[in-house]
């Protein structure tokens, strides 16, 4: 579980903010649109599209731009038509590594997506290739910044609103669920007055691969230039990196 927050923390470490405002816009619309062409415009009968609601409104996108994105999505509005691809492959030091991305243009995307694994020393695989090393998850975090969290009190309110895992860090509270039991806990979570540092669904590493040196280098250029790609969702990997190898890269 605690490999989750590996590569948040070393965006951090590095200064790093995710994408700027307008390409993390961009996709969290292309995820909006894609979840209502295929669901519906409904959030209360679409989970998925709810979820990615939750997710513009945490990104501060204003609801204009959302209900015009969902009714391009169905047809009310002209609009681009989008396809998922899920890329994997491998990276430096035989890291595994999934690619989600959401494309209208599926030759460009490829094209992209290999090239980037071929400049930082990875390659692209068959379908299906690293995808059994991960686990669907519900992920939800809330920092431990705020001093009055109680630690049992957070784990219960998690666990009886129905999370499978509970863990504490130094840094949060982690929380985990299935991808069919998120949104019951996200909501409920919420509706106890808890603020959520994190709440997605991610693909779960079951094991970590450790990388150093060159490797190590080369694997967070690889993730970095993946998810500056416009058209890549999401990026998962199975990487390890030490602490006083991170403190060699700054």
């Amino acid at each position: 579980m605690a490999g989750h927050s590996k590569w948040k923390n070393i965006q951090h470490r590095k200064g790093r903010q995710d994408a700027a405002k307008a390409k993390l816009f961009t996709k969290i619309s292309k995820e909006i649109y894609q979840a209502a062409r295929a669901g519906g415009a409904d959030p209360n009968t679409n989970p998925r599209l709810k979820h990615a609601i939750a997710k513009a409104k945490d990104a501060n996108i204003p609801s204009e731009n959302i209900e015009r994105t969902i009714k391009k999505a169905t047809g009310q509005l002209d609009g681009v038509s989008y396809e998922e691809i899920i890329y994997e492959g491998y990276g430096p030091g035989g890291v595994a590594v999934m690619v989600e991305a959401l494309t209208d243009n599926r030759n460009r995307t490829a094209a992209d997506v290999r090239h980037i694994f071929t400049k930082n020393g990875g390659n692209l695989g068959e379908s299906g290739c690293v995808s059994f090393m991960f686990d669907r998850k519900g992920i939800i975090e809330i920092s431990r910044e705020n001093k009055d969290l109680d630690e049992d009190s957070v784990m219960m309110a998690a666990l009886d609103a129905g999370a499978e895992d509970f863990e504490a860090t130094e840094e949060s509270f982690e929380i985990k669920t299935t991808p069919e039991d998120f949104e019951t806990v996200r909501t409920s979570l919420e509706e106890a007055g808890y603020e959520l540092d994190t709440a997605e669904i991610s693909m779960i590493p079951q094991n970590t691969v450790k990388v150093t040196g060159e490797d190590a280098e080369k694997m967070l250029k690889l993730v970095e230039m993946l998810e500056s790609n416009d058209d890549v969702q999401d990026v998962y990997t199975n990487f390890d990196i030490d602490e006083e190898e991170l403190e060699k890269m700054q």
